[in-house]
């Protein structure tokens, strides 16, 4: 047990000693604003860091508030949106914000739990928002905070590590002076370690790698929506398809799939934003 808990000391002090020298700076870890922070939450999900990083900016220029998000029009939300993929992040985020103006007075809860009530939050962005807007010190995981524990307390397994091994370890090792430090501590750690090693994080049971982008119903789907955005308008699948390349076929599936899911009206080979 001593030594337990001397190793859990040890690795505390060895990703703070980290931090404290080769913190990342971005702009969504220099505010506690809920709103800003849900944004980059949302915006990380499946996407990497460098790509959020631009359009991060851009958005929180053109939607500074809940209150400007909420207002607007989904084509101008979707337009902005366009390049991070998986848009219906973009209709979660907006819907979340609606439901703030018009359930909790523009004011973000603060709580995990009232968080998760809010469209399109599950335990994991519930709990970041918390802790990374209140400082609150929930328990929680995600990929980098997912190799961090697995290179440090599973380095020997051969077999594959479940988050329900690894919750207890993060509650029992959480910096509860400063929780928002301690998961940026944690992630800029994680995102290290996969450079200069072969990525802890295959050892999870939950490892998957991303299916191939080009080619599939995921393409098909951001150009139909790239070119409802860009034009404002109706446009026929055939038009779409010859602007951007795909067979006609994986348009018409992928506009099927948008229309199934409330974002476009498909009519006679014709389709709009809704």
């Amino acid at each position: 047990m001593e030594s337990d808990n001397r190793k859990k000391s040890e690795f505390r002090q060895i990703i703070l000693g980290y931090y404290r020298n080769n913190r990342r700076n971005f702009p969504w870890r220099s505010t506690t604003d809920p709103y800003a922070i849900l944004v980059s939450e949302m915006m990380l999900q499946q996407t990497q860091t460098e790509r959020v990083l631009v359009k991060y900016v851009k958005w929180m220029e053109h939607f500074p508030s809940a209150a400007a998000l909420s207002a607007a029009s989904f084509s101008e939300v979707l337009a902005e949106w366009n390049g991070l993929g998986y848009n219906r992040r973009a209709r979660y985020l907006q819907n979340a914000c609606i439901q703030v103006m018009s359930d909790y007075g523009g004011i973000f809860p603060k709580t995990a739990e009232e968080l998760q009530k809010l469209p399109g939050l599950g335990p994991y962005t519930s709990r970041a928002v918390s802790t990374f807007a209140y400082n609150n010190p929930e328990i929680f995981i995600e990929t980098n905070i997912r190799s961090v524990f697995i290179f440090f307390f599973f380095a020997d397994r051969n077999d594959s590590v479940s988050d329900r091994e690894l919750m207890p370890l993060i509650a029992q090792t959480l910096y509860r002076e400063n929780p928002r430090e301690w998961y940026y501590a944690l992630m800029d750690y994680g995102s290290e370690l996969k450079k200069k090693t072969v990525n802890p994080g295959r050892k999870s049971a939950h490892y998957s790698k991303q299916s191939k982008f080009e080619g599939s119903l995921r393409q098909a789907r951001g150009a139909v929506l790239r070119q409802l955005t860009k034009t404002g308008g109706r446009l026929l699948l055939a038009e779409i398809a010859q602007t951007e390349g795909i067979d006609y076929g994986r348009i018409s599936s992928a506009a099927a799939s948008l229309e199934k899911e409330g974002f476009l009206i498909v009519s006679d080979s014709m389709c709009s934003l809704v």
